[in-house]
């Protein structure tokens, strides 16, 4: 089988824009069927589309397999395209075995959904961002526990400070770790700070009527406390995780450019051993000429 035909097919401009389309299609439809139910007279004729968008999608996989010739097992090599495979099989599932649990058949069709991130590896740019953040993720771990000691040594300290004028946000270590992951998004963390700055019992920023046993207000202690900790867990730790994100997609955009160099050299190297076989067919051809014009002259 000519695995250049195939190969040629599954890199055309038009093919992968057509792929795009079908994918947009198949995003739109996912919303459309949220709004349609069984009863419906146009539900049938959505389970029609959605059939055809899946032969669309098979037929791509078998393409792209085919492209790689005698080793059809390389398409797997590629995570994303793992990732189309194994929703593409899940999806005909749903088809082929309606008469299991319907409540597993719902699951199933799930998979539908996640055909809308196929735009991610259909668009480079898109690519790019999933495959950095997904480069980052051990560097990012090392930047979550710094994050979670940070949260845990201001909680403890918190606890101790404000549990009495406001047992809402610091009655418990775990509470205040939530407060401070709220406050680390810059969610009404003026209103809880000054509830610490002037007491649980003042007219304005006070809930004494919540649970607060021992109105206390703590003044600079509380603006130190809450200021720094905005500072260190927003603008410092959390823009880590950015600059960490940014550092990986400069490595993935390196490799990529890299990755397309090779594919160049060898789209190259084949088009220069189709040209020398193109030559030594000629001369092949040539020669048996010669050999029937010698004949004749005999």
């Amino acid at each position: 089988m000519n695995s250049s035909l195939f190969r040629g097919i599954a890199e055309s401009k038009w093919f992968n824009n057509s792929i795009l389309a079908v994918i947009l299609l198949a995003g739109i439809l996912v919303g459309v069927q949220t709004y349609i139910k069984h009863d419906s007279p146009f539900f049938s004729t959505l389970e029609m589309i959605d059939l055809l968008i899946l032969l669309i999608f098979t037929v791509e996989i078998f393409i792209k397999m085919l492209a790689h010739g005698d080793q059809p097992w390389l398409y797997f090599k590629d995570p994303w395209n793992v990732f189309d495979f194994i929703i593409v099989a899940v999806c005909w599932l749903a088809h082929v075995m309606p008469q299991i649990d319907a409540g597993f058949v719902a699951v199933i069709r799930l998979a539908r959904v996640l055909r809308v991130l196929r735009l991610v590896q259909a668009m480079p740019q898109l690519k790019m961002l999933v495959d950095s953040m997904l480069k980052s993720i051990p560097s990012m771990g090392y930047v979550g526990v710094m994050l979670f000691l940070l949260f845990y040594i201001y909680g403890a300290m918190g606890v101790f400070l404000f549990s009495k004028n406001d047992p809402l946000y610091f009655g418990s270590l775990h509470n205040a770790m939530l407060s401070l992951f709220q406050i680390s998004t810059l969610e009404g963390w003026g209103d809880i700070m000054k509830l610490n700055i002037y007491g649980c019992n003042h007219p304005n920023f006070g809930y004494a009527e919540n649970g607060c046993l021992n109105p206390e207000g703590h003044g600079w202690v509380a603006v130190i406390y809450f200021v720094s900790f905005v500072l260190l867990g927003t603008m410092i730790v959390l823009n880590l995780f950015i600059g960490v994100i940014m550092n990986s997609m400069d490595e993935v955009r390196a490799d990529q450019e890299l990755e397309a160099k090779k594919l160049r050299l060898e789209k190259d190297s084949h088009t220069v051993e189709d040209e020398i076989k193109g030559i030594q067919e000629m001369m092949e051809g040539m020669k048996k000429q010669l050999d029937f014009l010698a004949y004749r002259l005999k």
